[in-house]
């Protein structure tokens, strides 16, 4: 131990002289507001990226102007909100209050100043700081606001977060309430979309969460009649639900309970206050805990706490009086306390859940029985497993995982805060050559590589005692820590590099069979992608340009003409290292993988991975797209 810290120790105290040695007046730097947004980013909105991730940046700032017209639907000012995306520019109308107009430049350009710090006005409202809308406007390359309220209009209009126009009080026939144009800065969020299956799944939320609040999306209306009932049942297939979804309800608390008959992890959705809480909280810790209770106490049996919620499909809501949140980004509750004369968030969810769950038990026994067989089953499962679990552990550590397949990254060393893991990703490989270059380019502090030997099991339809038995998936699980759950997944994102060939696009199916198969929420929570590689270089002596489909190719021919030097990629390992840095920095392009709401996993993996062959090869025939002048 002390051979490894002193030499970082050395170093850093070098660093600290060299710096201090010219320690003046100079050095003390006071910024203003939007330029310490601008220089931080990630303290106000989590990591950046571009769009290919649910949590990006840019779904951030629109959550952030949304969570102020969903305030006022709470408050019992509108109705409906309408957003409008095109182009990357973002319209966001609501039919609230409106600001006060003789406030509506400090609401969004002055620090620590909003209406939510009167807990009068909003008891238990989501964003209580005052930063959301500034970080929204020192963010964005254009930023207007528009407030009506009394029958008279206020605009204002920003450029990087200084005001571009200060338009008079005007008189005005619209509807009260407000609305907000903004477009993220392209020179913050490199090479930015707005997916519109982040922004549905987001918007969906918010209507689960406010039963009577109707969300217009580019034309599409959204609405919820049933709250949480409806978010287990719109996102899972009705059909591999063990038992109808228990659905309770109290004055500041939801929750919507079933089992999977389809899934062996858990799956859970949390909110607090309309915040979609990703990392839970003190909230979700004691909802699990009062399951477990809960069950134990009803049927008199000390059943193991993972028995009964092996499976389990839940989601919770709780409504708090200034609620505390672990960073800006509120996606972690670190709240104890319900507020006013409540008891802490523990207690009140506990005896909810107790009283709740407890009497729709004893008043459905064919639940209740179901319930029953379900623990007992995973009881014997677990069993069974337990010595396989074991001998996997043990072959795991004989491995050396993190010498042999797994190069690591720094943020897991200890090295770094926990809010720099939102930015770590893991490269899974093929082969030496690729995973080689992929190592030796990597940014060391964030991204790992995990090296595959051949091609993966086919894990359609097999149980999860494989993944113990099959030494590829043990160690990549271990690799990633999911065996109890993705709770502590230690990567947030999870990218398939594999060649853009058929064993590329083979091994891909394969690992996204598997994580289907056994961790479909790692899936659905948005973890999963597949790395796009350049198809083709083309360059002459000036310039070099990466395409990644022929398209791309004849734009980049006509561009450096006459007759530049084309090379056809044919895999990873034929990129350098030196080349592969373009691909997985700044630059990188990503594809999520993304499930369909619509979706039936198991229907999805039987017809693509199962033993119905001539229909599948009906199918790719009657889809197979050929371009005619070139055969």
């Amino acid at each position: 131990m002390i051979s490894y810290k002193c030499p970082v120790f050395y170093l850093r105290h070098s660093n600290f002289m060299a710096q201090t040695s010219s320690y003046t007046e100079e050095n003390i730097k006071s910024l203003d507001w939007k330029e310490h947004i601008r220089m931080r980013p990630g303290m106000y909105i989590g990591k950046l990226g571009d769009g290919s991730a649910y949590d990006d940046g840019i779904y951030i700032l629109l959550k952030e102007v949304i969570d102020n017209s969903i305030d006022e639907f709470v408050m019992g000012a509108g109705k409906t909100i309408e957003i409008n995306i095109k182009e990357n520019i973002v319209n966001v109308r609501d039919y609230g209050r409106g600001i006060p107009l003789g406030k509506v430049v400090d609401v969004v350009s002055k620090m620590n100043t909003g209406g939510k710090y009167d807990t009068r006005a909003f008891k238990k409202s989501v964003g209580l700081n005052g930063v959301g809308t500034k970080a929204v406007n020192a963010l964005s390359s254009s930023f207007e606001v528009q407030s009506i309220r009394d029958g008279k209009l206020k605009k204002v209009s920003f450029e990087y977060g200084e005001i571009s126009s200060d338009s008079p009080i005007e008189e005005s026939n619209k509807r009260k309430g407000t609305k907000v144009i903004f477009k993220p800065d392209s020179e913050i969020f490199k090479n930015f979309k707005y997916r519109s299956e982040y922004v549905v799944r987001m918007l969906k939320y918010y209507v689960y969460l406010n039963p009577g609040l109707t969300i217009v999306f580019n034309g599409e209306k959204l609405k919820s009649e049933n709250g949480l009932k409806d978010l287990i049942e719109d996102n899972n297939n009705l059909e591999d639900f063990l038992y109808p979804v228990i659905h309770l309800k109290g004055k500041d608390i939801e929750i919507a309970l079933t089992h999977n008959k389809k899934q062996y992890s858990e799956e859970y959705y949390s909110f607090v206050n309309g915040q979609h809480t990703t990392q839970g909280g003190t909230h979700l810790s004691a909802l699990k805990e009062s399951i477990v209770k809960t069950i134990r106490d009803h049927f008199k049996k000390p059943y193991d706490s993972s028995d009964i919620r092996k499976s389990v499909l839940c989601a919770i809501s709780i409504k708090v009086m200034e609620p505390v949140f672990e960073s800006q980004t509120k996606t972690k509750l670190g709240s104890t306390e319900m507020g006013g004369d409540l008891p802490t968030v523990r207690t009140y969810i506990n005896d909810f859940v107790g009283r709740k769950l407890d009497n729709f038990l004893h008043q459905n026994q064919n639940i209740k029985d179901e319930i029953q067989k379900k623990i007992i089953q995973a009881e014997r499962e677990r069993k069974e497993l337990s010595g396989i679990r074991k001998l996997a552990r043990e072959r795991a550590k004989k491995s050396n995982l993190h010498n042999k397949k797994l190069r690591d990254c720094r943020i897991h060393l200890g090295d770094m805060n926990k809010d720099q893991r939102l930015e770590s990703t893991l490269f899974i490989t093929e082969g030496d050559s690729a995973s080689g270059s992929i190592t030796k380019s990597r940014n060391v502090n964030t991204q790992a590589v995990f090296s595959l030997r051949g091609k993966p099991l086919n894990s359609y339809s097999m149980t999860k005692k494989i993944v113990y038995e099959n030494e590829e998936f043990n160690l990549l699980q271990a690799a990633l820590n999911i065996e109890e759950g993705i709770e502590k997944l230690r990567y947030n994102k999870i990218v398939i590099a594999t060649d853009a060939d058929v064993d590329g696009m083979h091994i891909r199916l394969l690992l996204i069979t598997f994580f289907l198969q056994f961790f479909p929420e790692l899936i659905k929570e948005g973890h999963l992608f597949i790395l796009q590689t350049p198809l083709f270089r083309v360059r002459n002596k000036k310039e070099t340009i990466y395409c990644y489909d022929d398209f791309e190719k004849e734009q980049a021919i006509d561009k450096l003409s006459p007759k530049p030097e084309i090379t056809r990629f044919k895999g990873l390992g034929e990129i350098s290292p030196n080349e592969f840095k373009n691909f997985i920095g700044d630059s990188i392009r990503l594809d999520p993988v993304i499930i369909n709401r619509d979706t039936s996993i198991s229907d999805m993996l039987s017809f693509y991975m199962g033993k119905n062959t001539p229909e599948r090869q009906k199918f790719i025939i009657n889809n197979l797209k050929i371009d005619i002048d070139k055969v």
